[in-house]
């Protein structure tokens, strides 16, 4: 303010000019987030209160987001990284750090978690966490029990794994994530060895075990799953926990006779947090601390959770989650299984490319 009052008159009109620029893009924000991961009223409700515009653009993997981060340029002020890319990418350099005094409503957040999330980013320094989930087993129970039998059992990654069981799933549809890291980590698990690995041996292996079941994989893909699980269209995936709970939240409300369920197996599962970051060339850093302080209050995230089913790490927000979310133990786990979950840890980049080479492989059937 003070330097525009000391400006010399003759610079009126130039600084009228650039002063309704800047405030165009003051009342700007891109956001970049996965899909079908927020409320239907959320962006409205910021904007009627702030009237910043939100452009609001959606992804599906970890993998598309990263490459455009690592690429620079993204054109977006707010970015949605899960936990376990966010170590690697800020190694990159490429969030900035966030400035806490502008974001008073952090003191919601539940102080295990934004512990446990310190060893991604020491002092959570550059990210606030959004939503969490696991990855497990989405499933059609009336098709699975016809073509396994009444007493067959998906608590287990076995059901999915063992490629015996899978040819017979593969009647009725399979879909797997289009995700590497999160099918690793959960084959690991299932083999027996260390889901965060940094032997080259256990990927190729994972990926040997995999490539045996690719001819009864229906698709990969990270989105689509949800409304063909909620159509009927296939009956089984590997899939986030959310994103299978909306499934059948879908074929509820559609009367559809389709019933889907959701299951963390028993050997256990990652778990992870999608974290609220700026990139390092945002163009309205201001717009995104304000946004994700909006988030953080407990109404507002509540209201996201209960319309998505990702648990979040907001305490202030417990009493206002709807009680069949807040005790559905596959979203808010239970003690048995808390032993039995893990988080995935950043890899060195040798095995980062082993698991692309052994992705690769997969995916093409060769």
């Amino acid at each position: 303010m003070d330097k525009r009052l000391a400006l010399p008159a003759f610079g009126l009109l130039g600084l009228v000019l650039s002063s309704a620029t800047l405030a165009s893009e003051e009342k700007v924000l891109h956001v970049y987030n996965w899909s079908d991961y927020i409320a239907e009223d959320t962006v409205a409700g910021f904007e009627k209160e702030t009237g910043i515009r939100v452009i609001y653009d959606v992804f599906d993997s970890n993998e598309v987001l990263e490459a455009k981060l690592l690429a620079g340029h993204t054109g977006f002020d707010l970015v949605v990284p899960s936990s376990d890319y966010l170590g690697r990418q800020l190694q990159a350099g490429v969030f900035m750090p966030l400035d806490k005094s502008k974001l008073p409503n952090l003191k919601n957040m539940d102080p295990v978690i934004m512990k446990m999330l310190q060893e991604k980013d020491p002092d959570n320094a550059h990210s606030v966490p959004y939503l969490g989930g696991t990855t497990g087993i989405g499933y059609n129970v009336d098709k699975v029990a016809a073509v396994m039998g009444p007493d067959f059992k998906m608590n287990t990654w076995d059901a999915i794994f063992n490629p015996a069981n899978l040819a017979k799933l593969h009647k009725c549809g399979v879909a797997f994530l289009d995700s590497p890291t999160d099918l690793f980590t959960v084959a690991l698990r299932y083999m027996g060895r260390d889901p965060n690995s940094t032997n080259a041996q256990d990927y190729k292996d994972a990926g040997a075990m995999m490539s045996k079941l690719r001819p009864y994989i229906t698709y990969f893909n990270s989105s689509q799953y949800i409304n063909d699980l909620a159509n009927g269209d296939i009956c089984v995936a590997i899939g986030w926990s959310g994103d299978v709970i909306q499934a059948a939240d879908r074929a509820e409300e559609a009367n559809n006779g389709v019933h889907v369920e959701y299951v963390v197996p028993k050997e256990g599962s990652d778990v992870f947090y999608d974290m609220l970051t700026i990139p390092s060339d945002a163009k309205h850093p201001e717009n995104a601390l304000a946004f994700i302080n909006y988030l953080m209050r407990p109404e507002v995230i509540a209201k996201i959770t209960n319309y998505v089913s990702y648990a979040n790490a907001n305490q202030a927000a417990n009493g206002m989650v709807d009680e069949e979310i807040r005790d559905n133990p596959n979203i808010y786990f239970s003690d048995e299984l808390k032993p039995k979950m893990f988080s995935q840890k950043v890899l060195p980049q040798k095995i980062t490319r082993v698991i692309t080479r052994e992705w690769t492989k997969i995916m093409t059937g060769k």
